[in-house]
């Protein structure tokens, strides 16, 4: 689900070695480790290069009834697939039936243009009815939804800036180094891992693809707020895929857990943005953990189909953002 901040001061939140805002929480140089091996090819494997859009989303080149490439955003936290207005009109593509679109800020009814044939790699979609946007708003010219992803097993490699999509029942490729499986369910349609914790508060989490910070409910912000566990915040604005704006308070969270792994110091922003009332997750700590967390680890995979989520921590750690192992299984503390 795309959320982008808009650009506003937010000096002393987060140290003043690391880049501004909203790129606070990427890798640091210290961080790289080694290289791991290529991906091995296999005959129903894409493996497709990605680049980094100005919100630094992953976005990959998409050809559309034989012409383009066109740079489309990967959104694991969108329902369906979207095109930019002004491209749909300079492909002559026909008009299709009005879509329901849940955005970052709102639900809003928006006309779709009919894609004859989408071609990501060597796999083809057809007769797709994507919703038209503003490309301003996008700032791409297209987002790749759940729709197209569903039963595709989607790895990012984000060291060899690589995405590779596969179909789920494949068994997936060996990972070197300690790798960490997340376990999910699916609701609405969504997968969403219940193994996570938010300075041990139980949270469910969302992984999105498509939104440049990370984002957290107000449920949550009340229990971390009861433990005087919540830093200053500063207000910050998101801005849609619709082009609507809400307003968020945003700070750094000093402990995040993801199954084994630990995030320290992650910016989350905090506002009862509208996945989490689709979600009906209103009632209970949530977050939506976005590009700013997702780029620190090495290697990150969605199985949609399996529900699960497989984590490959950088090899090395870093004092102002610290990605690591958390204690064993045996030891670790359920909440």
């Amino acid at each position: 689900m795309f959320a982008r901040l808009v650009a506003m001061s937010l000096v002393g939140l987060v140290p003043a070695t690391m880049s501004a805002v909203p790129l606070a929480s990427q890798v640091p140089a210290g961080l790289v480790p080694q290289a791991t091996p290529p991906i091995p090819p296999t005959s129903d494997a894409e493996v497709l290069d990605y680049a980094n859009d100005a919100a630094s989303r992953m976005t990959i080149p998409v050809n559309i009834g034989g012409q383009g490439p066109f740079n489309f955003v990967v959104d694991t936290g969108a329902e369906r697939t979207v095109i930019a207005k002004d491209l749909a009109q300079q492909l002559g593509l026909g008009a299709g039936r009005m879509a329901r679109v849940h955005s970052m800020t709102e639900v809003s009814d928006i006309g779709t243009f009919v894609i004859p044939a989408i071609e990501i790699g060597g796999k083809m979609s057809k007769e797709v009815q994507a919703p038209g946007l503003d490309r301003r708003n996008l700032g791409a010219a297209g987002m790749l939804g759940v729709d197209m992803l569903a039963a595709q097993r989607v790895s990012f490699d984000f060291k060899r800036q690589k995405m590779t999509v596969v179909p789920s029942q494949r068994r997936e490729e060996h990972w070197d180094g300690d790798a960490i499986v997340v376990r999910g369910r699916s609701r609405f349609g969504q997968l969403v891992l219940v193994d996570a914790a938010v300075e041990g508060e139980k949270v469910w989490v969302i992984i999105d693809t498509g939104a440049q910070v990370s984002i957290g409910n107000s449920m949550l912000r009340a229990r971390l707020e009861r433990k005087h566990k919540l830093p200053q915040t500063q207000p910050i604005r998101l801005l849609s895929v619709t082009g609507g704006h809400t307003e968020a308070d945003w700070t750094q969270i000093k402990v995040i857990r993801l199954g084994g792994l630990t995030i320290n110091n992650l910016p989350i922003a905090f506002a009862d943005v509208h996945p989490f009332r689709k979600l009906d997750l209103m009632d209970r700590p949530a977050i939506l953990l976005g590009m700013d967390a997702l780029k620190l680890f090495d290697r990150v995979s969605v199985d949609f189909a399996n529900r699960e989520v497989r984590l490959l921590a950088p090899g090395r750690s870093d004092s102002r953002i610290d990605l690591r192992l958390a204690v064993q299984e045996r030891r670790r503390r359920a909440v």
